[in-house]
């Protein structure tokens, strides 16, 4: 069970991995050794996934963003993995989900324009047999964050 002190971890963590345990533990109100330990058995039990850089999409030239939905009549095993290597084995594609309702899975394709989206899609489809694809431009991100909310631990 976490308390309020490694909900505060968490919580600066999330907004800056490079935090300095110094300012993390004056922030919460520990002494550095206590703070260290816990960020390390926060660690050792599987809170973090991984620290990553956020980069900045239109410094990569990737600024356009595209939600595929997509349909299948194939929920075999087989098509399945084929479909998550044929994502993975596509750089642009950053985001993949199962669905429940009408649309079986959303992606979120990164790109720098139209063409290069159309060549991604041509990828994919050489890859696996896909039912139908919907595909929906973003036309500006209001909001887009790595946090998780951290009130129902």
């Amino acid at each position: 069970m976490l308390d309020s002190f490694d909900k505060k971890i968490l919580g600066l963590l999330q907004k800056n991995a490079e935090m300095p345990i110094a300012e993390i533990a004056a922030e919460i109100g520990l002494t550095t050794t206590p703070c260290w330990r816990r960020i390390r058995k926060l660690e050792e039990q599987g809170y973090f996934k991984r620290r990553v850089a956020l980069l900045d999409e239109e410094k990569l030239n990737v600024g356009v963003s595209v939600f595929m939905a997509i349909r299948t009549n194939q929920h075999s095993r087989e098509w399945s993995s084929a479909f998550v290597r044929a994502t993975r084995d596509i750089p642009e594609i950053v985001d993949v989900f199962r669905l429940a309702g009408d649309v079986d899975y959303m992606l979120r394709v990164v790109v720098p324009d139209i063409a290069t989206y159309d060549k991604v899609y041509q990828r994919l489809i050489e890859k696996v047999e896909i039912q139908d694809v919907s595909s929906m431009f973003a036309m500006e991100t209001i909001r887009s964050s790595t946090e998780l909310p951290l009130d129902y631990i």
